[in-house]
């Protein structure tokens, strides 16, 4: 069993947001919001970005309508966030890059 996680403090978590521009901190989680070219683009991204969750072992909340993903990272643990989210939203967000979503 691995040790609970230490949540990142405030000044970490914001100099991450000023390196992340799709994300925002939002209810105690660091949320961003996609929009895709269609619903195909946006599952691709998603399968992508599903990959790139399980090898890290640590699992977004998100949701797909459409073209539009939206996803929400803490650590459930921790009660917040943890330098495990803002590793996988600096991830996600080069992924991000790479299937162009519209701005």
């Amino acid at each position: 069993m691995r040790p609970k996680p230490k949540l990142s403090t405030p000044a970490e978590i914001q100099a991450a947001l000023d390196t992340l521009p799709s994300w925002q901190l939002d209810a105690g989680t660091l949320l961003c919001t996609l929009v895709f070219d269609d619903f195909s683009s946006a599952f691709g991204f998603m399968t992508r970005a599903a990959l790139l969750a399980e090898r890290a072992d640590h699992h977004p909340d998100w949701r797909n309508v459409w073209n539009r993903v939206e996803i929400r990272l803490s650590t459930h643990e921790a009660g917040g966030i943890t330098q495990r989210d803002l590793d996988l939203a600096m991830a996600l967000e080069k992924l991000s890059e790479r299937c162009t979503p519209r701005a």
